[in-house]
């Protein structure tokens, strides 16, 4: 099973002034992310603003992606929605472009049973041989994904791991005490980081990494080496510019923040909008206070 990496980006996808897919800007953003510290990049998760991408727009980018990373790092598509016989099709597809693994969101709308959840992620891991991560946000989703049915899906051989955005410890620390051994924990979100790599989680797959890359990445490497002062200092530093990052929806401040800081990335699509005055300058406010690791 391929090996994904520690700190992966979930990349947003840059738009061009008609509001298209800027394939070209999103290929440059990939290497940049890589070139700032990211291990891999999730290509159409939800800072990619994965609702709003067509089929074809999705598999073009994973295609183009993955062409301009090559071996450099892993793409992980974001190939999970609602439906599961969609969420199988697009996998296979991502499989054949030659993607390195892929994300695989809780479904939301629907609210399954946690049987149904089983079902689903098991039905799509059975249909590829690419690592799959699941993905467990409710705030977003509003089924939470139980720590006894993470522990289920982490005896699926190719469910390498979960991505925890839940912000409950208690429960993540269940999943990391029960998972089969070598089942992985990528905190889902920047703010919940060296808490998640204190109880045994792996890594995170990060939004702010965008901008403070190289300042994750000397995060974990610091946590990982035993310098844990030092990991938690630098995780306490970058705490109000996460808080930036979310003060609306993601991704909104993000694009804002890429953007302003000299990478276009164009505006979102509906039904988000671009931040009002008194948020954009909160976030370009906070940003002064931080040396941006992305080359532009």
């Amino acid at each position: 099973m391929k090996e994904l990496g520690r700190l992966l980006t979930a990349m947003v996808t840059p738009f061009d002034k008609e509001g298209k897919v800027d394939y070209g800007q999103a290929k440059k953003l990939a290497l940049a992310l890589i070139n700032s510290g990211s291990d891999g990049v999730i290509v159409s998760g939800t800072t990619g603003e994965s609702p709003t991408l067509s089929t074809e727009e999705k598999l073009r980018l994973f295609t183009e992606v993955k062409a301009t990373l090559g071996n450099r790092g892993a793409v992980v598509a974001g190939t999970g929605n609602y439906n599961t016989a969609e969420s199988v099709e697009l996998t296979k597809e991502a499989e054949k472009l030659g993607v390195d693994g892929c994300l695989l969101v809780v479904p939301y709308y629907n609210k399954p049973t946690q049987e149904g959840l089983y079902q689903h992620f098991k039905t799509i891991a059975q249909s590829t041989s690419l690592p799959c991560i699941v993905y467990n946000v409710p705030s977003r989703t509003i089924t939470n994904l139980a720590p006894e049915t993470a522990v289920k899906l982490s005896q699926i051989g190719n469910i390498v791991g979960v991505k925890e955005a839940s912000g409950n410890l208690e429960q993540i620390a269940k999943i990391i005490s029960n998972a089969r051994k070598g089942f992985r924990i990528w905190s889902g979100n920047d703010s919940d980081t060296f808490p998640i790599l204190a109880i045994g989680g792996y890594g995170i797959i990060s939004v702010a990494s965008h901008l403070v890359g190289k300042q994750i990445k000397e995060m974990i490497d610091s946590f990982v080496s035993g310098q844990i002062e030092k990991a938690a200092e630098i995780h306490r530093r970058l705490l109000p510019l996460v808080n930036a990052l979310f003060i609306v929806s993601n991704p909104i401040p993000v694009k804002f923040a890429v953007n302003y800081v000299g990478f276009n990335a164009g505006k979102p699509r509906l039904p988000l909008v671009e931040p009002d005055e008194k948020t954009a300058a909160t976030i370009k406010d906070t940003l002064k206070n931080y040396k941006i690791d992305l080359p532009v």
